[in-house]
């Protein structure tokens, strides 16, 4: 049993959909029912199972009773994926609190009260996976994205802090950072011809990832397959994060 958030659209939509050809029952949470009973649809008529549940992250009682509403309708929780998140872009002299609370309060806030949750009846059941999805600004920075910035740092670190302590239990955390995907999050990069350019030139492999790239470290760190891999992050982004890509002439 799986709960991901972000999953009606997007990358938390392709992963929703790659654990449950894996075999996973899917809960996909976000907050538009519309479109998670389309994404659900979707998923059962490729023959995987999907229920959805809708509550906005930025809703601090919603975020809470999440994980006790699927537990009482499924009665159980293997693997948590916390990929729901937001961005806010602007110069820092003009961003205001309200924001920098706002992208706090659904990109770490949630994710961690959602880990928080699922931790109990993982410790009690002696197994369990966590994935987090940081953002290949978790390891580096990247002006007019201060807020966005530091909470995917913060990712960072609340994954290691969890796989610390869940370890023990049978519980790995760790954490998905992509780099640029073809999403409407990162439409103002990928979608703007000059600026798509500039971006795709920096990366290793000279294009935007496909949502679907994602699955594979997706069922990886949620599988048996990665059984031994905890408090790691693994950088899904054609080679930006830890890459330096220059086009330039050597003689």
């Amino acid at each position: 049993m799986a709960l991901v958030t972000g999953a009606s659209r997007g990358l938390g939509r392709a992963m929703a959909g790659g654990l449950a050809d894996a075999g996973a029952t899917v809960v996909l949470a976000a907050r538009d029912q519309a479109a998670l009973d389309r994404a659900a649809q979707e998923i059962r008529e490729a023959g995987g199972k999907a229920d959805t549940l809708a509550f906005e992250l930025s809703d601090r009682d919603a975020v809470e009773q999440a994980v006790p509403q699927l537990l009482a309708r499924h009665g159980k929780l293997d693997i948590l994926l916390n990929n729901g998140g937001t961005i806010e872009w602007g110069p820092l002299t003009s961003t205001t609190r309200d924001s920098w609370e706002r992208v706090f309060d659904i990109n770490v806030t949630a994710c961690y009260v959602l880990a928080r949750e699922a931790a109990k009846p993982m410790i009690e059941a002696g197994w369990g996976r966590i994935i987090n999805i940081g953002s290949y600004v978790s390891v580096i920075g990247r002006e007019r994205l201060a807020s966005y910035v530091a909470s995917k740092h913060a990712i960072a670190g609340l994954t290691k802090s969890i796989a610390g302590e869940l370890g023990r239990h049978g519980i790995t955390c760790n954490a998905i950072s992509p780099g640029f995907f073809d999403t409407d999050m990162a439409a103002p990069t990928v979608r703007h011809p000059e600026r798509a350019e500039i971006f795709r030139r920096a990366i290793a492999m000279n294009r935007f990832g496909r949502p679907e790239e994602m699955i594979g470290a997706a069922i990886f760190l949620a599988s048996e397959a990665g059984s031994y891999v905890n408090g790691h992050m693994i950088h899904v982004d054609g080679g930006v994060a830890d890459v330096l890509s220059l086009r330039v002439a050597v003689s």
